[in-house]
């Protein structure tokens, strides 16, 4: 792929076929299209010309529905998800280079959004850090795995040196820490659950802070950031902040929304105000009747199921049950199993069973605008945005990481960049002196 993202740039549709073609197959490009796949081989083959009518379709396709238009800085995007990190990036003047996600359906959504203009790996513990673009900041919502400290002691009595190699290897982690020693980002923003701290009894948040700051050298800042700031969700994530130099960033430049958000915000309008999205049609609400579609109303079954499970542990002294949700209310956290039977958010409708959130109004709750396409089935579609980020929360604390971001950039050139195959020895050596030297300064 060419790596260079320019939507305004003029192809004809034998062009865009064949840049398509890198990345999809041809069974792929058709049914996007609605073609069949026969016609995409006439077309390459240069039997039948591609009409020009398609030329939009296909320009969407390799660009994406998603416009970025920063030219600030350039971020990598890894465990990418739906985007949600890199769309709050994009809104403080990023823009992205490469990204890195491995379930085919995230992908999916991906690309439907952002395109195939520029370079995405599948499984990043199988990418080499070579071959991934120079970048200004990191972006990565990691899964929490533990990691094990065994030998790290004794290697230490013996006087050895250990590194985030040691401790991290097997771990996801490790890849991000991999790829950050060996760009050297000005900056990078890892995200990930609340209990990152408490894991493993804390020693999983400890080698974590341990490989950033003392392995890598970067100053780190880290909160744990409430969504429900931003959108009508309580959702608690911790977000960790570096920077390749010193900086004065800190946490108490966030700035929160004036006005508290509620579902209403979010929820599809039943007053003929709902606006009509052609992508979604009426997929998710019945335009005609002003209602959301029957398909997500509760069946009498799981109804009942849900409230006998619901009275056995108020029973019990438990707290467990489903969360009955009104209007004016801040919702549980949504998770990626949502699409079980969607206890923990249901929405009250008054003379009937209660409802699901549908997928577009999941979208709205992790704060994603309604241009942003849902390409693939509602099971899929529940699982990747209890998946994803509050979108405005990252954007604001992009907002508040941009001008230490460019500060670092403009302070001179980034180190030399190292192999991935040297694991970046020299890069963590030297910053390790850095840190010992400055401690002992302290």
């Amino acid at each position: 792929m060419n790596g260079t993202i320019n939507p305004n740039e003029t192809h004809d549709a034998s062009e865009l076929i064949a840049l398509l073609r890198e990345s999809m197959t041809r069974r792929q490009l058709a049914e996007s299209l609605g073609v069949s796949t026969s016609t995409v081989e006439r077309w390459e083959s240069g039997k039948v010309e591609c009409k020009q009518a398609y030329v939009p379709a296909l320009r969407e396709l390799y660009y994406g529905t998603t416009r970025e238009d920063g030219t600030d800085f350039r971020t990598i995007d890894l465990f990418a998800g739906i985007g949600g990190i890199r769309r709050g990036f994009a809104s403080a003047g990023g823009h992205a280079v490469f990204s890195s996600e491995w379930n085919e359906f995230s992908t999916r959504t991906y690309r439907t959004n952002y395109g195939f203009a520029e370079d995405m790996a599948g499984d990043i513990t199988k990418v080499d850090a070579d071959d991934i673009p120079d970048c200004d900041v990191v972006l990565a919502g990691f899964p929490c795995q533990p990691f094990s400290l065994a030998g790290v002691s004794k290697k230490r009595s013996l006087g050895r040196e250990t590194g985030f190699r040691d401790k991290t290897q097997g771990t996801l982690f490790f890849d991000v820490a991999r790829v950050i020693a060996a760009k050297r980002p000005a900056a990078f923003l890892l995200e990930n659950v609340k209990n990152l701290t408490s894991h493993d009894h804390g020693r999983t948040f400890r080698v974590i802070l341990d490989a950033l700051q003392n392995e890598l050298g970067y100053e780190v800042h880290w909160k744990v950031v409430d969504g429900q700031h931003f959108v009508p969700q309580h959702r608690e994530r911790i977000y960790i902040v570096g920077f390749r130099g010193h900086t004065d960033f800190t946490w108490d430049d966030l700035e929160y929304p004036e006005r508290k958000p509620i579902l209403a915000d979010i929820l599809h309008r039943t007053d003929g105000t709902e606006p009509y999205l052609p992508w979604d049609s009426d997929r998710f609400f019945d335009h005609e009747h002003d209602k959301v579609q029957d398909k997500y109303t509760l069946t009498p079954r799981l109804w009942q199921y849900l409230r006998d499970y619901k009275a056995k542990h108020e029973a019990l002294g438990h707290g467990f049950g489903y969360g009955l949700v009104t209007p004016d209310m801040v919702s549980r956290t949504l998770s990626a199993r949502y699409h079980k039977d969607g206890s923990e958010i249901l929405v009250a409708q008054e003379g009937d069973r209660p409802r699901r959130l549908t997928p577009r109004e999941c979208a709205r709750l992790m704060g994603y605008p309604d241009d942003f396409r849902i390409p693939v089935s509602d099971t899929q579609a529940y699982r990747q945005f209890g998946n994803s980020v509050v979108v405005p929360a990252v954007a604001e604390i992009a907002r508040i990481m941009r001008p230490h971001i460019l500060r670092i950039m403009a302070e001179g050139e980034e180190p030399e960049l190292v192999s991935d195959s040297e694991m970046a020895d020299e890069a963590i050596q030297k910053a390790c002196q850095l840190a010992v030297a400055g401690a002992g300064s302290d």
